[in-house]
């Protein structure tokens, strides 16, 4: 896979409840990625990028939700979300990757 492919795959990391409590009793990283990326796709951005182990992905497609505005009915867009597993005592320090 080539590197302008890898930086598409992943669009960011997921911060919400959720996503924390997995990274603390799973070992698991919560990213959003791109519509068309695969599960093997996803791995092998995250070692190549983060130089960790992956044991595992799943992948979670969040369908957009339907809102009514005074303009009508609106659509809010779907997104795609990957759960990766690291390996036993791996970890990506997000806080150090940003300075």
């Amino acid at each position: 896979m080539n590197q302008e492919k890898l930086y598409r795959v992943l669009i960011g990391p997921v911060v919400s409840e959720k996503a924390t409590m997995a990274a603390e009793n799973g070992n698991q990283v919560v990213f959003k990625v791109s519509k068309d990326a695969a599960k093997r796709d996803i791995k092998i951005a995250v070692e190549t990028l983060f130089k960790v182990t992956v044991e595992s992905v799943r992948v979670l497609n969040r369908k957009g939700k339907t809102k009514r505005t005074r303009y009508g009915v609106g659509k809010q867009s779907d997104t795609r979300k990957a759960y990766v597993r690291l390996a036993e005592g791996q970890d990506i320090d997000f806080e150090s990757l940003g300075s």
